[in-house]
C-alpha cells in the first residue's frame, strides 16, 4: 500500500510500532490513545465506512504492554 493512500490510523500504527522498537514508552503511550481515538472516531451503525481493525493490532498491544512491565509500569 502506497503511504500516501494509508489512513490516519494505519500511519499511528506504523508510528506506535517503531516508538516501541525504540523502547519509547511515553512516546507510545501517547500514540496508543491517538490510535484509539482514530479507530473509534468514525464507528457506530450509521458510520459510512467499517473496517476491521488492523491485523496486527493484538501484536502492538502485547509489545506495548511488554514494554509498560519492562520499564516498571
Amino acid at each position: 500500500m502506497d503511504s500516501a493512500d494509508r489512513r490516519l490510523g494505519d500511519r499511528i500504527l506504523a508510528a506506535l510500532e517503531l516508538a516501541i522498537d525504540q523502547q519509547e514508552l511515553e512516546i507510545a503511550e501517547q500514540l496508543w490513545r491517538a490510535l484509539e481515538l482514530a479507530l473509534s472516531r468514525y464507528g457506530g451503525p450509521d458510520a459510512f465506512e467499517k473496517r476491521d481493525p488492523p491485523a496486527n493490532l493484538d501484536d502492538v498491544l502485547d509489545r506495548l504492554f511488554a514494554l509498560r512491565h519492562a520499564k516498571g509500569g
